[in-house]
C-alpha cells in the first residue's frame, strides 16, 4: 500500500461529482479544494480567477524562473561556470525542444505554488546517462505511491495509467510533514480565498442588479399569481440597465427594504483587507500585490530586501537542492563538486547611489576591479581595468608585528651610524692649525 493511500480522506473534500477525478484519487486529496464554506467552489484553477492569487503566482513563478541559473564547480577556492554539461543548457536556455528554460522553470514553479508539487519528466542520453530534455507534468495527473520500498510515479496519459520511477521523474515538493508530498496553499487557504471570491461575486451581481436591494412588496390584499407579479415588477426595476428608474406603486402597494446595504457591511474594506491575507497565504509583502496603504518611499527598498530574502530565497534554495540531488550523478557532485546556483545580485540591487557607495567600497578594498563593476552595471570590459588596487595606508594584520619591527629598525639606524663615524688620531686632533 503506498503512503498516499493510508492517508485519511479530508473531511473537506465534498460537494465534487463522480467525474470530478479529485473525488476518487486518493494522491489528490491533499491537493484538491473543493466546495468553501462562502459557496464558491475553490480549487487550483478556479481561484487563478481571483487577481491577488494570480498575481501572487505570477509574480513569484515569474521572479524565479527569470533569475540566472547556473552549473558550477568548486576548484580549490575557485568557482567556475559549467557550461559543457547538458544541463547547463537545459536549465539556463532550453528545457526542452517546445520550451524555453525561463518558460519550463516558470511553469513547474506554477505548480508548486498552487498544487504543492512540481513533476517534470527527464529525457536522458542511454549512453552517457546526461539528462537531455526535461518535460513538465501537471500536478493532478500524478499519482506518487510506494512500491517494495522505492517510489514510484503512476502517471495518467490519454485515460491510461503509466508508471514511472525515480529516476525517470524530477518531483520537488513543497512544505509538508512528510517530506514526501507537498501541501497545496490553494486548498488551506481555501475560506479565504472562498470569500474573497465571493465579495467579488457579490460585488458583480449587486451592480448587475442595478444597485437595488432586497426589497419586499406588502399589498393590502392577496395577489392571484404572485409568481407572474413578481417576474413582471423584475422586468421593469431589476438590471443594470434599468436602475433609477421611477418606481409606481398600484393598488396601496408599500415597499420594505431588506438585508443592508454594502456600505453597511464595510464591502470596501473587507475587499481591502483580502490583500493582505492573500499575500499572507504566499509569504509576500502587501505591497507585491499592489497594495500600497501602508507603504512609502522609505521603506519599499527594505521591502523589496525583505522579499528577496523572506519570500525567494527559500524558495532558491529547495529548487537548487532537488536540482543538485535529483540531476546529478553522484560522481558530479562529490568528486567535481558540481552544484546549481541561482544569482540573485540583480534582485538586491539598489539605486545608483547606494549602488556608487558599495563600489566605491569593494574597490578600495581589493575586492573588486574596475571591469567587475563594469560587468555587474552590463558595461563593457576597459583596458587595465583588470587591476585590482589597495590603499597604501593598509597593512594586514598578521603583518603588524613585522611592520613595527621595521620602523623600530629604521629609527635605530641613524644613531648607530653617528656612533660608528671613525674619529681621527690624537695627534692630528692637538695639531695647531695656522
Amino acid at each position: 500500500m503506498g503512503l498516499v493511500n493510508r492517508l485519511p480522506r479530508p473531511k473537506a473534500i465534498q460537494n465534487l461529482s463522480v467525474t470530478d477525478e479529485k473525488a476518487w484519487n486518493p494522491s489528490l486529496w491533499n491537493l484538491a479544494g473543493s466546495q468553501s464554506v462562502s459557496g464558491e467552489n475553490v480549487n487550483e484553477f478556479t481561484a487563478l480567477n481571483y487577481s491577488a492569487v494570480w498575481d501572487a503566482v505570477r509574480l513569484i513563478s515569474g521572479t524565479i524562473s527569470t533569475l540566472p541559473l547556473h552549473l558550477l564547480r568548486k576548484d580549490d577556492k575557485k568557482t567556475i561556470r559549467v557550461t559543457e554539461n547538458p544541463l547547463f543548457r537545459v536549465l539556463h536556455s532550453q528545457f526542452n525542444p517546445l520550451m524555453t528554460a525561463q518558460v519550463g522553470r516558470e511553469v513547474m514553479t506554477a505548480h508548486i505554488l498552487t498544487w504543492g508539487n512540481c513533476y517534470a519528466e527527464k529525457v536522458v542520453n542511454k549512453y552517457t546517462g546526461e539528462i537531455l530534455e526535461l518535460w513538465p507534468i501537471a500536478p493532478n495527473r500524478v499519482r506518487p505511491s510506494m512500491d517494495g520500498g522505492n517510489i514510484v510515479y503512476n502517471i495518467t496519459v490519454a485515460g491510461k495509467e503509466v508508471q514511472m520511477g525515480r529516476e525517470n521523474i524530477l518531483h520537488i515538493p513543497g512544505l509538508g510533514f512528510d517530506g514526501f508530498m507537498g501541501y497545496s496553499v490553494i486548498n488551506l487557504a481555501r475560506k479565504s480565498i472562498g470569500l474573497s471570491m465571493a465579495m467579488e461575486t457579490f460585488g458583480a451581481l449587486w451592480f448587475g442588479n442595478g444597485t437595488h436591494p432586497d426589497v419586499t412588496i406588502k399589498h393590502p390584499t392577496t395577489i392571484e399569481d404572485p409568481k407572474t407579479f413578481v417576474e413582471a415588477f423584475a422586468s421593469q426595476y431589476s438590471g443594470l440597465s434599468r436602475s433609477n428608474r421611477v418606481l409606481l406603486l398600484q393598488e396601496g402597494m408599500e415597499l420594505e427594504k431588506m438585508g443592508f446595504p454594502p456600505e453597511d457591511g464595510q464591502f470596501l474594506e473587507s475587499r481591502q483587507f483580502q490583500i493582505p491575507e492573500v499575500a499572507r497565504w504566499f509569504n509576500l509583502p502587501p505591497h507585491k500585490l499592489k497594495d500600497l496603504t501602508r507603504s512609502s518611499f522609505n521603506n519599499i527598498e527594505s521591502e523589496q530586501i525583505s522579499y528577496v530574502t523572506d519570500t525567494i530565497l527559500p524558495w532558491l534554495i529547495r529548487f537548487e537542492q532537488n536540482y543538485d540531488m535529483q540531476l546529478l550523478t553522484e560522481s558530479q557532485k562529490v568528486k567535481r563538486m558540481m552544484y546549481f546556483r541561482h544569482n540573485v545580485d540583480g534582485l538586491l540591487r539598489g539605486n545608483s547611489k547606494d549602488r556608487a557607495t558599495y563600489y566605491r567600497i569593494m574597490w578600495g578594498l581589493g575586492s573588486l576591479s574596475s571591469n567587475d563593476i563594469r560587468e555587474k552595471e552590463n558595461m563593457d570590459p576597459i583596458n587595465g581595468g583588470d587591476e585590482y588596487f589597495v590603499p597604501l595606508n593598509m597593512i594586514p594584520l598578521s603583518r603588524i608585528k613585522e611592520y613595527i619591527d621595521s620602523l623600530i629598525a629604521k629609527k635605530a639606524a641613524p644613531a648607530a651610524s653617528i656612533q660608528d663615524t671613525p674619529k681621527a688620531p690624537k695627534e692630528v686632533q692637538n695639531v695647531d692649525h695656522p
